[in-house]
């Protein structure tokens, strides 16, 4: 009864204000309606399953920890930051904001491990990109291609930006056919990392973001995690915007920024369990409990997967990171750059954490994000070297970090520069653990342990795949392939000589353009309807960022979700 009152009244106040107020209810109502649903408690203590008291397992298998990133920068990193092209180089890079924020606990991942000097994501966008890890298959293999958001804010992203000189297309046709937003998720038939490892005897732990289903049959606890702890949406609060500990950097030009400040809470849940209020900041917050976990897990094998919403936004930071970055004088980049040292404080808490169990030796620590930064940040460069943003198919957008770490198992400063992806981790993890693969699916990565140690011969992929929508895209070889509808587009690059992608081969080049089409429909045939339709499509600046209007001459694509 509550929420049907809600409601009516809703439409009432749409009825009666102008456009300016209807737009800024229409940004707040879906947080409106969620947290009268759904109230959020104040902090509560959280409480690891112990593991059984049994004698230190020396020797046992190794457990495994999964550190995922957030929208992270390739050139956010020191030790990666403004990548080597191809992968060839030494893969030093400056880090965000010329340097002024050293990262020496991520980068300790691959100078003491491995680093995989042309990783991929497994798509542009957040929830196929984790699809991917943790099922080992392209997502579009079982229809899961689109990132799960509202259809409320589908509508209000293209009614707001309906000036823009190259508009969104909203398809009111397709709206019966997309689900409500908690039945968007991974269907419960796919095999997740989680699963798997379980099935092999491993505690299954997972911390902070999930947007892989709202609904219960969706949810962590029913996809193969014993315990999970963090919110279920595809973005949080790192702080309530007015804790005096907090700094918040707001992008007046950015929908999707005021969406997120309208309607995201500060909150968390244990297991399914209501939501609460972190006594921390949201990246401190998620990497003590992390270490917790360790903590209660140190005697049993474990899988922990650590799905950090630093550095999405909304952009926030703590005023002590802020303050200790002076030198930077713009404060959105400011605040960004605090966000990232925060992230590297707390890949240190769960290393330190490691090192402080004894399980350092024997651990497999793996490290990537779910995608390249986005445009809508509003800062240059934070992608560097490569052309391009999250939701492109450019390097920019899908290139990402990808280290590994395993003492008893990898020599120090390894290195691979082979093309690998985010469906690689899955038979990597697999592997690591002596856990056979699913023989009932195609699954599309490889263990790279085997390839980096020359254990197996021969590329490691024959070609790599991305959809979302019309647009699509193919890596084989050094040659790359790029196809869109919207704008009627075809892209080519040779990345062994462009591995920025500024010289497009596709006119010079038809008969390879030819082939590597015919390659991609082959693949198509492959592939499974998506799930729900795309709902919304709106454009990608490729070399510029949202902050910066779009002129008639610019390249970009219309990325469909």
């Amino acid at each position: 009864m509550r929420m049907r009152l809600t409601g009516l009244l809703i439409v009432v106040l749409l009825v009666g204000i102008g456009w300016s107020q209807r737009e800024q209810l229409l940004m707040r109502l879906p947080g409106i309606v969620r947290r009268i649903a759904n109230p959020t408690a104040d902090d509560e203590p959280v409480v690891w399953q112990p593991a059984p008291t049994v004698p230190s397992r020396r020797g046992g298998p190794p457990n495994i920890v999964l550190i995922v990133a957030d929208d992270l920068g390739f050139a956010d990193l020191t030790f990666s930051g403004s990548g080597s092209g191809s992968g060839s180089g030494s893969g030093e890079g400056a880090g965000v904001a010329g340097g002024a924020v050293p990262t020496p606990n991520i980068d300790s991942i691959a100078r003491d491990g491995i680093q995989f000097g042309q990783g991929y994501t497994g798509n542009a966008t957040c929830s196929p990109s984790r699809a991917a890890i943790l099922t080992g298959r392209y997502p579009t293999r079982y229809g899961f291609e689109f990132t799960p958001v509202g259809k409320e804010f589908s509508r209000a992203l293209a009614w707001i930006r309906r000036d823009d000189p190259r508009p969104p297309h909203f398809f009111d046709d397709r709206v019966d056919a997309v689900p409500p937003l908690a039945e968007q998720g991974v269907p419960p038939g796919e095999i997740t990392l989680a699963e798997l490892l379980r099935a092999r005897g491993y505690h299954t732990l997972g911390l902070g973001k999930w947007h892989l289903g709202e609904a219960a049959r969706f949810q962590p606890t029913a996809q193969g995690f014993d315990e999970f702890l963090g919110f279920l949406g595809g973005a949080s609060m790192f702080l309530d915007p007015d804790d005096p500990r907090v700094v918040n950097a707001k992008q007046a030009f950015d929908p999707i920024d005021r969406f997120l400040w309208a309607n995201l809470a500060f909150a968390v849940s244990k297991d399914g369990g209501p939501r609460f209020r972190p006594d921390a900041y949201m990246t401190d917050y998620l990497a003590r409990e992390a270490a917790n976990a360790i903590l209660a897990n140190k005697s049993r094998p474990f899988f922990l997967y650590l799905a950090f919403n630093a550095p999405h936004t909304p952009l926030q930071a703590l005023k002590s990171d802020y303050d200790a970055l002076v030198q930077i004088e713009d404060p959105t980049l400011r605040t960004y750059a605090a966000m990232i040292r925060a992230l590297d404080r707390g890949v240190g808490t769960v290393l330190a954490a490691l090192r402080a169990n004894g399980l350092e030796e024997n651990t497999l620590v793996l490290f990537t994000s779910d995608n390249g930064a986005p445009d809508y940040v509003g800062l240059e460069g934070l992608n560097r070297p490569y052309r391009g943003w999250k939701m492109t198919f450019f390097e920019g957008g899908i290139r990402t970090p990808f280290f590994a770490k395993w003492p008893a198992r990898i020599a120090a400063s390894s290195r691979f520069d082979e093309p690998v992806a985010h469906v690689d981790l899955f038979a990597t993890a697999a592997a690591a653990a002596g856990a056979k693969l699913p023989s009932d699916r195609v699954i599309d990565g490889v263990d790279l342990l085997a390839r980096a140690r020359g254990e197996i011969a021969g590329p490691v992929h024959d070609a790599l795949f991305w959809r979302s929508g019309h647009y699509r895209a193919l890596r084989t070889g050094d040659w790359k392939l790029q196809v869109a509808v919207r704008p009627q587009k075809t892209w080519l690059f040779d990345l062994a000589a462009d591995p920025t992608e500024r010289h497009d081969l596709a006119g010079a080049r038809p008969e390879k353009v030819a082939e590597l089409k015919d390659r991609l429909a082959k693949l198509e045939q492959e592939m499974a309807k998506p799930l729900w339709p795309a709902l919304v499509e709106g454009t990608v600046a490729i070399d510029h960022t949202l902050a910066e209007p779009l002129e008639e001459d610019d390249e970009y694509v219309y990325w469909a979700n």
